[in-house]
């Protein structure tokens, strides 16, 4: 890092991004959480399931049982409503990550990009400075105020949005979305109930204008909300793609909302000092509060390019397998692929016992719920870790060292449904790993 960017970076900028960021960061997870917990999900999808799909690496995350979790999450909200408030900041947000963190990590059945982007998020949150201005915790300690941060306490969150957006839109560029207008052609005609635009969504050039609109926004989005004369209308067209997203794809739930108010970071210092104002309280004296300062910055430096490597990297780690990523789904996770197929599977698995004398056709009802078979079914690595977890339930049954085998058939993006993996392998046989699973069949476009 050259000294002119080092200096660019730590030259001393308005706080107020920062503070309309935890303000509206903190107040909206609170609703998140509170929605979650009200719509009976912490029971439903934590509590319930006997079996959960742990991430590799992660496996020692468990559930903490009925009351252990509604407790983690009263934790999270709180820390939530304290991050918003600037009450005991820097605990409540190692609180707020650490919390929700593990709640995600306990089944990968619930994984959403927004999820991960709120994790990262709050990660970030617990370095940088946001409660020195309209905070309790200044209130409480006023020699702590503060009117400034260094530049990059700003540009990492504006890198971390920045990444989503570009990420989403590369992601976009391939023939399923742009030149088959897929998945938009199967989901928009299932729109037709909506008022005014609902007789339009069988159209084939509105599904063709909704992907190359979307293509279009997420890669260039990011250079106009930089742009200070283009920033206004950018985000105008910001607002008008998050609302027109929550009302046709209400299934994708807080994400739209979080990065309406996320955004939001991209316009000035004067722009936010102006909309704070309206919140009652908010002043500055003239000479009240100073720049803050790092005692370590060149570490938090050095710390932030590590962190932006990998930002940039983990996306891209798809390229090191073979295959087609929708159909095999290798690194396709944690690299902001939004909205980006349409997926379903039938999965039948068959439990033998080594000698082929006995065999057990399973009943997945009786191991998973409607959502953990649904996501299962098309993909892999879960295929796998289900295949392990009923080898070890029938093992415990009195089957001589089960084999299981998976008739699973799997339609992708308006494709006719096909033979997913191989129906001869011993999916117990097979090692959880982050190698390329040869046992899944490989793909080929068929003509329409």
């Amino acid at each position: 890092m050259t000294g002119t960017k080092t200096v660019r970076l730590t030259t001393p900028v308005s706080i107020a991004p920062l503070v309309t960021f935890r303000i509206t960061f903190g107040l909206l997870m609170f609703v998140s959480l509170l929605r979650f917990w009200w719509r009976g999900w912490v029971t439903d999808v934590y509590v319930l399931p006997e079996f959960h799909f742990t991430y590799q690496g992660f496996e020692w995350v468990k559930p903490l049982g009925n009351t252990g979790m509604h407790i983690l999450f009263l934790i999270v909200l709180a820390a939530s409503l304290m991050i918003a408030a600037g009450f005991l900041y820097r605990l409540a947000a190692v609180a707020f990550f650490l919390g929700f963190t593990y709640i995600e990590l306990i089944d990968v059945t619930t994984y959403l990009n927004h999820y991960y982007f709120i994790s990262l998020v709050a990660f970030i949150m617990i370095w940088l400075p946001a409660n020195r201005r309209y905070a309790v915790d200044v209130l409480l300690k006023p020699a702590g105020r503060r009117t400034e941060v260094p530049a990059w306490c700003i540009g990492i969150l504006i890198f971390q949005i920045s990444i989503v957006y570009i990420f989403a839109g590369l992601a976009k560029v391939n023939s399923d979305w742009l030149l088959d207008a897929q998945p938009m052609r199967t989901w928009l005609p299932a729109k037709t109930h909506l008022p005014v635009v609902g007789p339009w969504m069988y159209a084939p050039w509105v599904a063709y204008l909704f992907s190359w609109f979307g293509a279009i926004y997420d890669l260039f989005i990011v250079f106009f909300l930089l742009n200070r004369r283009m920033r206004p209308y950018a985000y105008a067209v910001v607002l008008l793609f998050h609302v027109a997203t929550a009302i046709f794809f209400p299934g994708i739930g807080m994400f739209p909302y979080v990065m309406m108010t996320a955004s939001l970071v991209f316009f000035s210092g004067e722009f936010h000092e102006r909309l704070l104002g309206y919140l009652p309280g908010y002043s500055l004296k003239p000479g009240e509060g100073t720049a803050y300062k790092y005692s370590r910055q060149k570490i938090f430096l050095a710390a932030m390019a590590i962190y932006m490597i990998l930002q940039i990297l983990i996306p891209l780690r798809f390229l090191l397998y073979p295959g087609h990523l929708f159909w095999h789904e290798e690194g396709y996770r944690f690299s902001w692929r939004v909205m980006l197929m349409e997926k379903a599977g039938t999965a039948y698995f068959t439990v033998k016992d080594a000698h082929h004398r006995e065999q057990y056709v399973v009943n997945n009802a009786e191991f998973l719920t409607p959502l953990q078979e649904k996501m299962m079914s098309t993909q892999p690595d879960m295929i796998l870790k289900y295949a392990h977890h009923l080898a070890t339930e029938y093992k415990k049954r009195g089957v001589n060292q089960p084999e299981v085998y998976g008739e699973i058939y799997v339609a992708l993006n308006g494709q006719r449904s096909r033979l997913f993996v191989d129906s001869l392998v011993n999916l117990a046989a097979q090692p959880v790993s982050w190698k390329h699973y040869t046992w899944v069949l490989s793909y080929k476009k068929l003509a329409q």
